[in-house]
């Protein structure tokens, strides 16, 4: 049928596309693509095989979630960092995690918890070790996959998308910044009292802790960076 040919067609547009944006958001995310840099398209185009069309669209979908910026007449830039953007990123994430994990306990199955606690069992088993960037990436994507398993029962993708995008921005200023150094803290048992809460639908603890962590987390990197971040 004439259609079969154009629907395979997009499909692979739109998987090739995704790709774009995924090896765009990990060079961004892992500080390759450094904060504040000027995207040099051609460039990009060049190390990646893309042509122009792809690539552009793949930026537009990443200034949608906060990495990249397109200044008039100026081109595309990787999105800047700052203190204050943490501080925010931070309040951000302390309500609307809250409110998704809340959601999630009132409405998660029996799926949920079991993906909570196999989440928790991975990220407590990835070793992160100071000064080995492999270990560490791991961690972080282990560590990704557990928050977003935590509250992925809440049923409400808009509140999920806002969460995954603050995550991402969040877990920038860590992987740039502290690729050198491990865990200063005990985040495993942090994540095992959240998750714990959660399963057994307790949602006052489990979201106090999940705030508390959160917040933590938030001052820990500032305290860190003050000296290396404008205001």
């Amino acid at each position: 049928m004439p259609s079969s040919p154009t629907h395979g067609s997009s499909d692979s547009k739109n998987t090739k596309a995704s790709r774009l944006v995924d090896r765009l958001r990990e060079a961004i995310l892992s500080g390759e693509l450094r904060p504040g840099t000027k995207i040099n398209l051609d460039a990009v185009r060049r190390e990646l095989d893309v042509s122009l069309s792809p690539l552009r669209e793949a930026l537009a979908r990443l200034i949608a979630v906060g990495l990249v910026e397109l200044h008039d007449n100026k081109g595309y830039s990787v999105a800047p960092v700052s203190l204050s953007n943490l501080a925010e990123i931070t309040r951000l994430r302390v309500e609307f995690e809250s409110l998704a994990l809340s959601s999630a306990i009132a409405n998660g199955d029996l799926s949920w918890e079991s993906d909570v606690m196999r989440a928790l069992h991975r990220l407590n088993r990835t070793e992160r070790v100071a000064g080995d960037p492999a270990t560490l990436e791991a961690w972080e994507h282990a560590h990704r996959d557990f928050h977003m398993t935590l509250i992925g029962g809440c049923g409400l993708p808009l509140l999920l998308n806002f969460c995954a995008m603050l995550h991402n921005l969040n877990d920038r200023y860590r992987r740039i910044f502290l690729v050198a150094q491990g865990g200063d803290r005990n985040v495993a048992a942090e994540h095992s009292e959240i998750a714990q809460g959660a399963v057994a639908r307790d949602g006052t603890y489990a979201c106090e802790k999940l705030r508390e962590h959160i917040l933590r987390t938030g001052t820990n990197l500032r305290a860190r960076l003050s000296d290396q971040l404008q205001p």
